[in-house]
């Protein structure tokens, strides 16, 4: 069985089937930089020869498309719809109401089997488009030998270290850091990675510290250097984030909004804020701070959890059977 996956760099999604293949024989990814996108029409060149089954994303998959093989999207995220608008720059906009819509609509008319990484990017899916065929929900999954807690259950600092993980953007809630931080108390700092994006001046704050760009290699340290994750976004699809943290044994405090309900139990693993609410978050933060053993419980939960629902190997063994069904 041969898959090829074309899939642009620098996201998620690109991190998602790269680990694919390196657990399903015959997969491969064919990575491009973002900036071929400008020109959609060279895009065939990488979905190679002869592959029985093309598997990647729906903005860019009409251009990947054969007429023998087989279409399998994954809908890592949706940005078409109306709310996405307020986070997104002008250009965004005409792009997302105009090429990107058409290119997704024809991609899911191409396509063999459509598959969505959590049940709210599915509900998006059908009502902003409309699309009435079957959606297969297939979870992200974590590698929990990666991504563990600390041998010692606990951090012993003074300091309480609040990690924010991605690229620091309007959609990520980035531009609500700084009024967060503004709440907190003088014990805690929120740590930052830099994506694609290593330093952001507007960020610039006393009680936030910038890393830049942070290797994936080098991710399961940093979670286990920090004590929570904060996700102030305003859509995730399945936070990659969000997972690696929970199995790293932290507890999070995030946006309730998209599929992150999916994902932390309010109370129980963390505690979900009302989208924009920074107050709220400030809040949420400081009280995990205040209590080491509250942190340890619910870090505990979300190991728990993530090991039950959330492996790699489930979402390897969904995506494993999906390719099998389709093969010749």
């Amino acid at each position: 069985m041969k898959i090829v996956s074309p899939m642009c760099t620098g996201n998620g999604a690109y991190i998602v089937h790269k680990r694919l293949a390196s657990h399903i024989a015959g997969y491969s990814v064919a990575a491009y930089h973002p900036y071929w996108t400008l020109c959609p029409p060279i895009l065939p060149l990488l979905r190679g020869p002869g592959a029985p089954i093309i598997h990647t994303t729906p903005d860019h998959a009409i251009f990947f498309a054969r007429k023998d093989a087989r279409l399998v999207l994954t809908f890592h995220n949706y940005v078409l719809d109306r709310p996405m608008r307020s986070c997104s720059t002008p250009a965004q906009r005409i792009h997302y109401r105009t090429d990107l819509r058409l290119f997704t609509r024809l991609a899911l008319r191409r396509a063999d089997r459509v598959t969505a990484v959590s049940q709210a990017t599915a509900r998006l899916l059908r009502g902003d488009l409309g699309f009435a065929g079957p959606i297969e929900v297939v979870h992200n999954g974590v590698d929990i030998e990666r991504f563990q807690p600390r041998s010692n259950g606990f951090r012993d600092s003074a300091t309480v270290r609040v990690l924010f993980s991605g690229n620091p953007t309007r959609r990520k809630g980035a531009h609500w850091l700084a009024a967060i931080a503004d709440g907190l108390h003088p014990c805690v700092r929120i740590v930052i990675t830099g994506g694609l994006r290593p330093h952001i001046p507007s960020l610039r704050h006393p009680r936030i510290d910038q890393l830049g760009a942070v290797a994936y290699p080098a991710m399961p340290h940093l979670y286990r250097s920090v004590d929570v994750l904060l996700m102030p976004t305003i859509r995730e699809g399945m936070s990659l984030a969000v997972l690696e943290a929970m199995a790293s044994g932290i507890p999070v405090v995030a946006s309730d909004t998209s599929s992150l309900p999916e994902l932390i139990h309010h109370g129980k693993g963390g505690f979900l804020c009302g989208v924009g609410d920074v107050r709220s978050m400030s809040s949420a933060v400081n009280t995990l701070a205040e209590d080491a053993e509250l942190r340890r419980r619910m870090g505990e939960y979300n190991r728990s959890l993530v090991e039950s629902r959330f492996t790699e190997s489930k979402m390897v063994d969904a995506y494993g059977h999906l390719f099998a069904d389709l093969s010749p």
